[in-house]
């Protein structure tokens, strides 16, 4: 038996020329999409991928039926947004993904003014990291995704922007200056805070042609990444929204040179967003 997830699958794996890679996007274990494919294949009696060592690659075969696959699944998405447009009142659904400090800060709020406006659609929103919605967008699993700097080609629609701030023991030398430059910050024994995200101290210092070379511990959970640094672990390099607000033991110093991050919504990069996501654009956008 087949459904919009196998043919989903199928699409995926093409597209990434992996089954475990296409399995992480659509939300399936590596096992469980493997069976799926094995599935399809026998209820269409045909082979559709050939299974190499680095890549699942289709057959000439799979070539056609992925292209009819697209075709239905880009009709079934125009019919649920055709259906919502012709509807008296707007309603449907809308599944957004965010990570957790840009949805309690930035997006509820906005949110509950749009269920003011518009409260026929249901809006789920679903807590996940940066590489996450990235890979929920690109299976079409969801309407729109908070992404982190997102480049102009992706048409965001800017929700907001913090800044990156240093964090030492209040003890700390450094903790006497006014600033200090992400060159010293990374210099020191670190604690490596990413909250779940691809853009941490790390990946900011490659940017700036740094290296982070005496990482003492790396964490995923910013109010751990506090307490290390209180106990004299080493500094760290935060977003300035994830500060507590109880600060003992911690000294806060801005970086020299400041370093800023956007987080914007994006659509899915398939399709055109439907008539609920429009709907929360444009409120945005006023």
């Amino acid at each position: 038996m087949m459904n919009l997830m196998h043919w989903r699958l199928l699409v995926t794996v093409a597209d990434h020329g992996s089954i475990t890679a296409a399995a992480e996007r659509v939300g399936m274990t590596q096992s469980a999409a493997s069976q799926a494919m094995a599935s399809m294949e026998a209820t269409l009696g045909a082979q559709l991928f050939t299974r190499e060592p680095r890549r699942t690659l289709p057959t000439a075969l799979g070539v056609s039926v992925l292209e009819q696959a697209r075709v239905m699944l880009g009709a079934l998405q125009a019919i649920r947004c055709r259906v919502e447009e012709a509807r008296p009142a707007l309603r449907g659904s809308l599944r957004i993904a965010c990570f957790p400090q840009v949805l309690a800060k930035f997006l509820s709020p906005r949110l509950q003014r749009f269920a003011q406006l518009y409260p026929g659609i249901a809006v789920t929103t679903l807590e996940v990291t940066d590489n996450e919605v990235n890979a929920l967008l690109d299976a079409d699993l969801i309407d729109l995704g908070v992404v982190l700097n997102p480049g102009t080609e992706r048409n965001a629609t800017l929700l907001g922007r913090d800044t990156w701030l240093a964090v030492v023991p209040a003890r700390h030398e450094l903790a006497q200056q006014a600033t200090v430059t992400l060159a010293q910050l990374l210099e020191q024994p670190f604690v490596l805070a990413t909250g779940g995200c691809t853009v941490n101290a790390r990946s900011l210092g490659v940017d700036a042609g740094l290296v982070l070379r005496d990482v003492r511990v790396q964490v995923r959970e910013w109010s751990s990444a506090f307490s290390l640094v209180r106990e004299g672990v080493g500094v760290t390099l935060v977003p300035e929204m994830t500060l507590p607000v109880q600060r003992q033991g911690l000294h806060v110093l801005p970086l020299s040179v400041p370093i800023h991050r956007e987080f914007a919504l994006v659509g899915s990069p398939a399709r055109a967003p439907c008539a609920a996501a429009r709907a929360l654009l444009a409120m945005l956008a006023e």
